[in-house]
């Protein structure tokens, strides 16, 4: 027994001997457990729940001995977000913007684009303050060349350990959530700058992209027939090399120069010739850039999945790089040191993270800069490109290559920038500025931004200070209040006390939750003083204590030594003593209801009542004390209480669902007197009813005499004479259209009967509706009217054909005998008479000429209004159900593959299933055939206003065919979207879906289902390539559910 079970026990144990009106003082303070030993603190950890008088474990722990100031607060010290003397500033990764961050890096640390970009005048500053603008107006950046301005001032001069990017990639107009291409942002953001810079006046801005990384080289055609040579010269700003196959930089630069047989249909047209000849091409390097990017190829397009794969082979490239050889020109030196390695963490094109390796030219260090997180690279050994990837796969990886001094290999570098070395190049001095320097090109507005950045961040960092020193100082004060009061918390012998809620005692002891007001008022009883069963809920302290807690705090109301309920503990009293007269009363009970009484005497109990009596009296008596036991195992509020179920033993205990009566009443009718029916309630013995009486002192009581509702039986005659009735009718109308009632003999429009030249016309859903009554008339509603209405347009006419009463219209209607008509004229209120007449005519030939007119006629307007509904319904539709059906020609298994990836199943399960048919070895074939599915319903006849017929869904009939699944799709989806579904269905990659409609091949991926003419139960026939077995190119697959868009609608696709 847990130990508050056990105080619980030892408080209420003096009740067994004691009868409610004998309760003294000492009982009472039993009860609450006033006399209970207090726990030490240094003897317990853990607070006694069940102890008034226990207050230990309770959070004190945490105040009574020495405490750090740091444990006052959670706020980090402010500092720890300044920027170190000579740091650099790190940019904030708004998602997935690393390639953005990396890059900014790598141009921010090009001092001669920075210098150039402080030149760069915006016409917005010119135009401002010619206007008059106030110079102390904030001036926020506009253009993109402005954003990229400010974030280099920012990134130079800034007090903060990061800057947010924001603004600037606001301005770009890039998805923060999207990662992309950096090798292709890279490019389009060096043309939108150039184009910007190219409209300033200061020529050293004006082509300092030019300057800086364009340089020329020429594609040389040598004819082999002649010799001719030509040349076309073309400017570049970075040089794409391919890895595939090649271990060091120069073997990428050899293939990019390498020389190319123009042969064949490739042949080249020779101008001197004046015909098509054999001839050679090769890419001549005429100028070099002072900042060479060399973008090394690792994302490639994957023939065999249609998407970009990586390439993870390593790359070696050396530190100093001697371009002279590759120069048409070799008398000019031309010798590059590294300045920068991007890198891409991650073996897959679509997913991982850019970080970059970038060399300060003030030191010669270099620096790794990880988004926020900007860390020197130190060591003996410098290893540039070298980054743990992501993910990796659990094949294993090649070796990395050993590499002399001076050479660098990598996995993950995509990029590399090159500078030329200053003294070959003779470039003028640039202005070099230490971090945290304003530079001496800052314009004033962009001082004016980067000072008024500094001062808030100067104003957060004295805010945060402040805060922390206010934590601190409540801190202190609160360990010095808990200190003074905890030790006069405890009540001695005789002193006076209160209660106070022990939640409220947990809360001032937690620094992190606000002390509120004291709350007494969920502990009062009805008498207003404190309920026993929630001493548990309480503490007792001394009374000076509390008059400290409530002067500072207040709230109420006060519970001292007066506020223990003795009405309360009377009535805990007498409710244990029926709990333990409980199991001898059932049992006592059970036996008398065996006996058989007359039936002059006993009182009437309902059956469902006398079987659950015990649970109702457990209910009873426990009221809301969810802790209380019960003795068949359910706790307060578990089991339903169906007091007309009904069973074979009557005192089993248990109870059905249902809803919840009181005892005794499920025998009082809805007049509030006793049931007429017998069968729902016995007559037990006086005794029994007193004992029972005794748990249920306010339930009703029917003596043995006392007579049925009169009401009820009234009630229950006239439903007899009604059901009676209902009965006759449906026998008459029965035996009067017992045709109609069997569907036998029926009239057909093609083939028209010979002993009539009319027939009528009836709605389908008034038959089926009267056959529901005719079939069970003391449980349906007897039909009334006809309701031809609904078969009429709201002009009158009518919706259908005599030619579409054959065919697709022929499950709205009925066809009716004239004869059937008579009676049915008599039985029913027909509002409209519909009616089909044969009509013969004779054709110039002589020959005789079948025609139907329909009264009333048609209305054409309303059913071409109607048709078009029905269509544009089948191509509108929300959440229908269509089935792919798998078409297999030929097994192939995905060997070496992952299992969970493979399409076909293993080889061991192919050589199991040779002797099945080629369907039963695919593993989507394997279905039960079963099952039913969802499928739109025909159109149906409304209501008789109604103009359109509306559709709904309904479970198909048909059986499932194998390799068969159903998808809920709607109308408005794309066939992408719908691939991406089948793809989850049936483990086929988009790529490798081939989808048919009835012939017709569905293969534009952007037009939607209702466009290609997919409706509802549409079968679609799905036919598999061959699946791939690479399982880095199938993760890369699923990761491209949706089609690249790249940077369509950003500002770099503007200009």
């Amino acid at each position: 027994m847990a130990p508050k079970q056990q105080l619980e026990k030892a408080a209420w144990q003096w009740a067994e001997s004691i009868r409610p009106e004998e309760v003294q003082q000492e009982h009472i303070e039993l009860a609450y457990r006033i006399r209970l030993g207090s726990c030490r603190r240094d003897a317990r950890r853990r607070n006694c729940r069940g102890n008034p008088n226990c207050l230990v474990g309770l959070g004190e722990h945490v105040w009574l001995g020495e405490i750090d100031e740091n444990s006052f607060h959670n706020i980090d010290d402010p500092n720890s977000e300044r920027r170190c003397k000579n740091t650099f500033v790190g940019l904030t990764n708004l998602g997935a913007t690393c390639y953005v961050n990396t890059l900014l890096q790598v141009w921010f640390h090009n001092l001669e684009l920075r210098q150039a970009l402080y030149l760069c005048h915006s016409p917005q500053k010119e135009t401002g303050i010619g206007e008059g603008i106030e110079e102390d107006a904030e001036f926020e950046p506009q253009s993109i060349c402005e954003h990229l301005q400010y974030l280099f001032a920012l990134l130079q001069s800034s007090n903060r350990r990061y800057i947010d990017p924001s603004g600037f990639v606001k301005a770009l107009g890039l998805d923060t959530g999207q990662q992309q291409d950096a090798q292709e942002f890279s490019k389009l953001f060096m043309s939108l700058l150039e184009d910007t810079l190219s409209k300033q006046n200061n020529p050293d801005v004006q082509n300092i992209i030019q300057q800086q990384f364009c340089g020329q080289y020429a594609y040389v055609t040598v004819c082999n027939q002649c010799g001719r040579e030509s040349k076309l010269l073309s400017r570049f700003y970075e040089l794409e090399l391919n890895i595939q196959g090649h271990k060091q930089l120069t073997d990428c630069i050899d293939e990019f120069l390498k020389e190319e047989k123009l042969e064949g249909d490739n042949r080249y047209f020779c101008d001197e010739c004046q015909d098509k000849q054999n001839a050679t091409r090769k890419i001549k390097l005429l100028s070099l850039p002072r900042t060479l990017n060399l973008q090394l190829l690792r994302f490639v397009f994957d023939r065999q999945t249609g998407h970009k794969k990586k390439l993870n082979s390593y790359i070696s490239f050396p530190e100093v790089l001697d371009l002279t050889p590759y120069l048409e020109r070799k008398d000019i030196g031309c010798v590059y040191e590294l300045t920068a390695v991007l890198i891409h963490r991650g073996v897959s094109a679509y997913s991982g993270h850019y970080i970059a390796h970038v060399r300060d030219d003030r030191t010669g260090d270099w620096y790794k800069f990880n988004d926020e997180e900007i860390e020197k690279m130190e060591g003996k050994k410098l290893q540039l490109g070298i980054e743990e990837d992501l993910a990796e796969p659990s094949k294993s990886q090649a070796r990395k290559p050993k590499c002399i001094k001076g050479v660098h290999c990598s996995r993950n570098a995509y990029m590399l920038v090159y500078r030329r070395k200053v003294e070959e190049c003779k470039e003028k001095e640039i202005s070099v500025q230490l971090p945290c320097v304003f530079h001496p090109f800052f314009s004033a507005h962009l001082q004016k931004m980067v000072e008024r950045d500094n001062k808030k961040f100067e104003e957060w960092c004295m805010e945060m200070a402040e805060m922390r020193r206010q934590s601190v100082d409540k801190g202190k004060a609160k360990h010095e209040e808990v200190q003074e009061l905890f030790n006069m918390l405890p009540t001695k012998e005789g002193e006076c006390y209160e209660f106070l809620p022990v939640d409220w005692l947990r809360k001032w002891l937690d620094d992190s939750a606000v002390t509120k007001p004291v709350d007494n008022s969920h502990h009062l009883c009805v008498h207003n003083r404190l309920i026993p069963d929630k001493i548990c809920d309480v503490k007792r302290i001394s009374q000076k204590a509390a008059d400290i807690f409530y002067a500072r705090y207040g709230g109420g109301p006060r519970l001292d030594a007066s506020a223990l309920c003795r009405d309360c503990v009377m009535e805990k009293c007498r409710i244990l003593r029926l709990k333990n007269q409980l199991n001898e009363d059932y049992k006592i009970i059970s036996n008398l209801t065996r006996i058989t009484l007359q039936s002059h005497e006993g009182y009437w109990v309902g059956k469902a009542s006398l079987r659950s009596w015990r649970q109702l009296a457990l209910e009873q008596l426990d009221g809301k004390d969810d802790d209380s036991d019960r003795t068949d195992g359910k706790s307060n509020g578990e089991g339903p209480n169906n007091l007309h179920a009904k069973g074979d033993d009557e005192m089993t205990g248990e109870k059905e669902d249902g809803e919840d009566l009181n005892f005794n009443e499920d025998l009082v009718c809805p007049h509030g007197d006793l049931c007429i029916s017998e069968t729902e309630r016995r007559l037990v013995s006086d005794e029994t009813w007193d004992r029972l009486k005794a748990y249920f002192p306010k339930s009703p009581a029917f003596i043995h005499y006392h007579s049925p509702c009169v009401q009820c039986q009234v009630l229950e005659k006239e439903g007899e004479e009604n059901e009676t009735l209902s009965k006759m009718m449906a026998n008459e109308q029965k035996s009067a259209l017992l045709c109609l009632f069997q569907d036998k003999n029926r009239p057909l429009l093609i083939k028209w009967p010979e002993e009539t030249d009319v027939l009528y016309v009836v709605s389908q859903f008034f038959v089926e509706e009267w056959k529901k009554f005719i079939r069970k008339p003391t449980k349906c509603s007897p039909v009334s009217s006809v309701g031809n209405n609904a078969l009429l347009c709201p002009h009158g006419g009518l919706m259908f054909t005599a030619e579409s009463m054959t065919k697709e219209d022929s499950k709205h209607v009925a066809l009716i005998w004239p004869s059937e008509w008579e009676i049915i004229h008599k039985l029913f209120v027909v509002d409209n008479t519909i009616k089909v007449i044969q009509l013969m005519k004779t054709g110039e030939t002589g020959t005789v000429l079948l025609e139907y007119k329909t009264i009333p006629g048609l209305c054409g307007e309303c059913r071409e209004g109607l048709l078009c509904q029905q269509q544009r319904d089948l191509r509108e539709y929300t959440q229908a159900t269509i089935y792919i059906r798998k078409v297999v020609e030929s097994v192939k298994v995905m060997k070496e593959g992952a299992p969970e990836l493979n399409l076909s199943g293993s080889e061991a399960e192919e050589e199991r299933e040779e002797g099945k048919v080629d369907g039963e070895k695919d593993p989507d074939f394997n279905q039960s055939n079963g099952a039913k599915r969802r499928k739109l319903a025909h159109p149906c006849i409304g209501s008789s206003s109604s103009t359109y017929y509306k559709q709904g869904i309904r479970r198909s009939t048909r059986h499932r065919v194998r390799g068969e699944k159903e998808l809920i799709v709607s109308a408005n989806q794309t066939l992408k979207e719908l691939k991406i579904q089948i793809m989850h269905a049936f483990s086929v990659a988009p790529f490798d879906q081939n989808l048919s409609l009835d012939g017709r091949m569905l293969t534009d991926d952007t037009a939607t289902l209702g466009n290609l003419g997919v409706i509802p139960e549409s079968v679609i026939l799905l036919k598999a390539d061959e699946p791939i077995a690479d399982y880095t190119a199938m993760d890369d697959i699923m990761q491209v559910c949706m089609p690249e868009e790249g940077f369509k609608g950003t500002g770099l696709l503007g200009h």
